[in-house]
């Protein structure tokens, strides 16, 4: 490119084309009180760009700007010669006030990255499939009813999020999207998903929780490298039978505020699974296979209909946290003893009448919450629990407490409030003393 045809901004060669669209925006942001009169769009790194450091920045390479970012700063519209970057591979619009796009974006066929969060956008044209360079596209929070047609020509897309707009339907051509890694749907008002969605099998995070979605295909089991799967808080009355086949599942499963009464037998062969949460659906048991899940060091079951856990909960020794309040658990298995890694217990809120003196076992365990049961005494090996920092014992109907309570050096906060003590045991004032916070 000759002399000529270059100008300096902010210290950076660029070519008049360019420059004409910095000034533009450079104007809007001083009419909306983000730059000052006279302050231009700062040079930032690349790493300030891509770590969305930059509220306002772009970041040149051989005098072309390759990214930019105007974040959070009120833009209504964008000029329509943006198309003049045309060597832009980075753009970056979130927290604007944007209900549409301008069609010259169609002409950025270098965008690899477009991040539209946060916005009003209320559709999006047609032209976004000429973007065949684009790899990921971010639309969470805006006001889109559909998303185009066009969108199946973005062969190279590997992230897709829209999550919290108003789609009612996603097309079928998304399952031309072979290379998709990451797709984000939820919360949208979907009832179903294309058969064709799930022939999408390099996904390995999906997110369709907050819909309406009534069921879920066998052909689930086509996404075997997903690691993460949020399908909570929808309309499900059950589940495939080949969501067992997942293997991959690792990091998170979400089964959460449907209206599950049953899981199925496939569940147990989900063995490398860490995190489960099944809560606020209409379980009255768990499959007695649930202790084949050895990974989960997370497993939240409230707010289901459970009268009992099975003895196999046992065998979850890497459990570090177990959720069951909100059900209608008269016992807890005597296992529940082997759990050594679990550092927090939550079972408020159920029918409980005593407890297992094995629960003594569970000498990392820091916060045990027992409130709101039926429970008249504790067991002594309470006292093996010397890392236990909070423990909630309101109302139950205790007339007594063990001694050993008082021995617990790491505890912080006792609530014995709404029980039937006959006496307050001298040792509560010892563990005032040494700062323990006590509501009696």
């Amino acid at each position: 490119m000759s002399r000529e045809t270059k100008t300096i901004y902010n210290g950076v060669a660029l070519p008049m084309t360019e420059m004409s669209i910095v000034k533009d925006l450079e104007g809007l942001l001083q009419d909306n009180g983000y730059l000052d009169e006279g302050e231009s769009i700062p040079v930032v790194s690349k790493d300030k760009i891509e770590s969305h450091e930059s509220k306002i920045g772009f970041y040149a390479e051989n005098n072309f700007v390759v990214a930019l970012a105007v974040r959070y700063c009120e833009l209504t519209s964008l000029p329509e010669s943006l198309d003049q970057l045309t060597h832009l591979q980075q753009l970056d619009l979130t927290g604007n006030q944007l209900s549409s796009l301008p069609e010259s974006l169609r002409d950025l066929l270098h965008l690899k990255k477009l991040y539209l969060d946060e916005n009003q956008i209320t559709s999006l044209p047609e032209s976004l499939g000429n973007l065949l360079r684009l790899e990921e596209i971010q639309l969470d929070k805006n006001q889109l009813a559909s998303l185009p047609e066009s969108i199946g020509q973005l062969t190279n897309l590997k992230i897709l999020n829209a999550y919290g707009n108003r789609l009612v339907s996603v097309p079928a051509s998304l399952s031309q999207l072979i290379r998709l890694t990451e797709v984000s749907l939820g919360r949208n008002q979907l009832k179903s998903l294309p058969e064709s969605f799930w022939q999408l099998t390099n996904l390995q995070l999906l997110n369709v929780g907050e819909n309406q979605l009534s069921s879920l295909p066998e052909s689930i089991e086509n996404l075997t490298h997903l690691h993460t799967l949020d399908v909570g808080h929808n309309e499900l009355t059950s589940l495939p039978e080949s969501l067992g086949n997942l293997r991959n599942l690792t990091f998170f499963l979400y089964l959460s505020n449907n209206h599950l009464t049953s899981l199925p037998e496939s569940l147990e062969k989900l063995i490398h699974l860490r995190y489960l949460n099944i809560t606020d659906n209409s379980l009255s048991s768990l499959p007695e296979n649930i202790g084949n899940l050895t990974s989960l060091q997370e497993l939240r079951v409230y707010t289901n209909e459970l009268t009992a856990l099975p003895e196999s909960l046992g065998n979850l020794i890497h459990l570090q946290e177990l959720h069951v309040m909100n059900n209608k658990l008269v016992s807890l298995p005597t296992s529940l003893g082997n759990l050594t890694c679990l550092k927090e217990l939550h079972v408020m809120n159920n029918s409980l009448m005593a407890l297992p003196e094995s629960l003594g076992s569970l000498t990392h365990l820091t916060h045990l919450d027992l409130r709101n049961n039926r429970l008249m005494a504790l067991p002594e090996s309470l006292g093996n629990m010397m890392r236990l920092t909070h423990l909630d014992l309101r109302g139950n109907k205790l007339v007594s407490l063990p001694a050993c309570i008082g021995d617990l050096a790491n505890l912080e906060k006792l609530d014995l409030r709404w029980n039937k003590l006959s006496s307050v045991p001298e040792w509560l004032q010892r563990l005032e003393q040494r700062g323990c916070t006590v509501f009696k």
